[in-house]
């Protein structure tokens, strides 16, 4: 079931004139004042300022079939393009993308309302603890849509106060470094204000270590390029330590033996399409109901765009999936004998349009298998709608903080027996071990130096997290998006052969400047204070 639900509220602003007629108060104005009367009140903005993250330009949509529809995991399936987000996931783009537009856009409506519930926190009457718990999760979110800001587009205008003047458009840009600044004390604060995990049977409420996940995520951010503030690593350690040690979370063993082929990795996913709430793996989701017939404009698109590919007569019972993403032959061939990620992550199959039936694939080149992380097979809404599901996005996994733990820890103090043990839970739960027994299958060599460790920890980001949202600004942080991008467009290029050799087009696409995104064209002709990111 739906944990947070959608906010609409209009609230209409008076205007003054000399006609005497104007200056009458309306009957069915709704104050902001009269707004944050009630707890309730309070809660209904939270929701609001969630909601924006559930919106196409973000996790609804564009994070997984834009953002990071081309990286050295996968790239955009069609030869030609035929719209802003298309153009966007093959790097073909002006400031004047409508998608890029859309990002900008959606993170400062995120940010007004969350100034607006900080600025009138303190109008309800109520329980101190729920109004601070309350608080917390704005500050969050707020330092959130920052984050989301400053690593898309660098210098930003930042926004700590709402919206009350035309005049606010003429904003100046801030430095990165004053923004993640503010990012750190604003979570921060949070952290010390949220509830834990265990207070809510859900994933899509931010608790004390999802901002404990997020501030290490954060600081490894900082840590690498542009910024290169290596202090920052020690910073993250600790984050994923207190996570760790908290005890709430570990990583999914179990899962449906009833479902053929299934196993615990796979089971996080097809949690994520029947609202099975597992806060112990799935940490934070962006949270999606419905089949958009229910009353409900709840859904996403995750395992429609991404999915694997069935557009016949036989897509009712399936679930349409266009297919756009396909993984490329670098993540495939990455895959040891003996993970069972792969055929999870990449489809081993097709489906017949008209039967539904599946087709091996027997190809071991990697080539011509589409992003299957989300299948829409699993989900419980019926009908299902062509275009909309209630899969839920995962944000931040279990598996990702002890993934980062391992990072950090290498950085700070070496390849430790305790990085090994973060890195090789994660291995032995993908190939289906016991993650607390040694294995010569699943871990990792031993007497890694340093530099080779934050290899194979890069390497199993890619194996564990690939499709989720984190491989671009993972490639730009390790300062390596534009050689790998090169190398791995060159690549597909080279041996995709006549069905695949066009998906090298993003990766040959980028250059210096795709480091950020342009500032649009449309923030541009209005705000004269704002200037171009080099390259654009």
């Amino acid at each position: 079931m739906k944990k947070i639900y959608y906010l609409v509220a209009v609230i209409v602003f008076g205007v003054t004139s000399c006609d005497h007629y104007l200056d009458t108060e309306p009957i069915d104005k709704i104050s902001i004042k009269q707004y944050y009367t009630d707890e309730k009140g309070l809660t209904s903005a939270l929701v609001g300022v969630y909601d924006v993250l559930g919106s196409a330009s973000l996790y609804g949509n564009n994070v997984f079939n834009g953002y990071n529809a081309c990286t050295d995991e996968g790239y955009l399936a069609r030869t030609t393009q035929t719209n802003d987000l298309q153009y966007l996931s093959v790097n073909v783009i002006d400031p004047s993308n409508a998608e890029i537009t859309g990002l900008w856009a959606a993170c400062y409506v995120g940010l007004n309302r969350a100034n607006d519930l900080i600025a009138n926190i303190n109008l309800a009457p109520m329980d101190e603890t729920k109004r601070q718990v309350i608080l917390g999760e704005a500050l969050f979110l707020r330092g959130y849509y920052h984050f989301l800001l400053v690593t898309n587009f660098g210098n930003v205008p930042m926004k700590l106060e709402p919206t009350t003047t035309p005049n606010d458009v003429y904003a100046k840009a801030t430095p990165m470094s004053e923004i993640y600044a503010q990012i750190l004390k604003d979570m921060t604060s949070a952290e010390a204000k949220v509830a834990t995990s265990t207070s809510y049977g859900y994933s899509s409420r931010v608790s004390k270590t999802v901002v404990q996940g997020i501030l290490a995520r954060v600081c490894l951010q900082m840590a690498g390029y542009p910024l290169n503030d290596t202090s920052k690593y020690s910073e993250a350690l600790s984050w994923t330590k207190k996570v760790i040690d908290s005890g709430e979370h570990a990583l999914r063993t179990t899962y449906n033996t009833a479902i053929s082929g299934n196993n615990a990795y796979s089971q996080i996913f097809i949690n994520q399409a029947q609202d099975i709430y597992d806060v112990k793996e799935s940490m934070w989701e962006i949270e999606f109901k419905g089949n958009s017939t229910d009353g409900y404009s709840e859904t996403g698109r995750l395992g429609n765009t991404n999915g694997i590919t069935i557009t016949g007569s036989a897509y009712p019972t399936i679930g349409y999936s266009y297919g756009f993403i396909r993984g490329t032959a670098r993540l495939y061939k990455a895959y040891k004998t003996g993970d069972l990620r792969r055929d999870w992550v990449l489809a081993p199959f097709k489906y017949n349009g008209t039967t539904g039936a599946k087709t091996n694939i027997t190809t071991t080149t990697g080539y011509g298998r589409d992003s299957a992380k989300w299948r829409r097979e699993f989900e419980l809404s019926s009908p299902k709608h062509k275009n909309n599901t209630p899969i839920n996005f995962p944000v931040l996994r279990y598996a990702d903080v002890l993934l980062m733990f391992a990072e950090a820890e290498n950085q700070v103090n070496g390849p430790t027996t305790a990085a090994y043990n973060a890195v090789n839970q994660v291995r032995r739960r993908g190939f289906g071990l016991s993650i607390s027994t040694t294995s010569t299958t699943s871990d990792l060599a031993a007497g890694l130096s340093k530099d080779n460790f934050q290899l194979a920890v890069e390497n199993e980001r890619m194996l564990e997290l690939c499709f989720e949202g984190t491989r671009h600004m993972d490639l730009i942080r390790w300062n390596k998006y534009v050689s790998t991008m090169n190398s791995v467009g060159a690549e597909i290029t080279a041996n995709g052969g006549t069905g695949d050799s066009y998906g090298g087009l993003g990766g040959r696409n980028v250059t210096t400047r795709n480091l950020l995104y342009p500032i649009p064209l449309k923030e541009l002709s209005v705000n004269k204070n704002m200037t171009q990111n080099e390259g654009w």
